[in-house]
């Protein structure tokens, strides 16, 4: 088993990342047979009712995490929320799932996607350098959703 500093976390909703600020996270490696992962963040609690859903639901959602250091690249996870436990003013959400492929030539895949918009020049350049910061969802990684959903065990 490895353990991880967690950065921070954003989870895909509607086709857009909504970040959740941690007040701390780890993140864990269980080196098993089925590849699992587990994430805990310990959030403020007025996002409860947001985890509670999808713990409820059992949704596979989409998970966006910076791990050890805040210049990494986001980890993709596919998780489900397994718990959520109020600790005094927060609470501490659990999820379990799997460490999507490792994404690729991110920046290329991006200009690509940017220059089949018709973007260019300034243009291009400014939506660029902001993209790659924001890191969104690229279209192929849409295309590719169903190849990456595997069932939890």
């Amino acid at each position: 088993m490895k353990t991880f500093k967690m950065i921070s976390v954003g989870i895909l909703d509607d086709d857009k990342i909504v970040d959740f600020p941690l007040v701390d996270g780890i993140i864990i490696n269980q080196e098993n047979s089925h590849r699992l992962w587990v994430l805990e963040l310990f959030i403020a609690s007025e996002h409860a009712a947001y985890f509670d859903r999808l713990k409820e639901s059992g949704e596979l959602v989409e998970a966006r995490v910076v791990i050890s250091y805040p210049g990494n690249e986001p980890a993709g996870f596919r998780v489900t929320v397994d718990a959520v436990q109020q600790i005094g003013d927060n609470i501490s959400v659990l999820m379990k799932g799997r460490l999507k492929r490792a994404r690729s030539k991110y920046a290329e895949h991006l200009l690509e996607e940017l220059i089949t918009e018709g973007l260019g020049g300034d243009e291009l350049l400014k939506r660029f350098e902001s993209d790659m910061r924001e890191r969104p969802r690229l279209k192929k990684d849409k295309e590719r959703q169903d190849d990456l959903s595997e069932e939890l065990p």
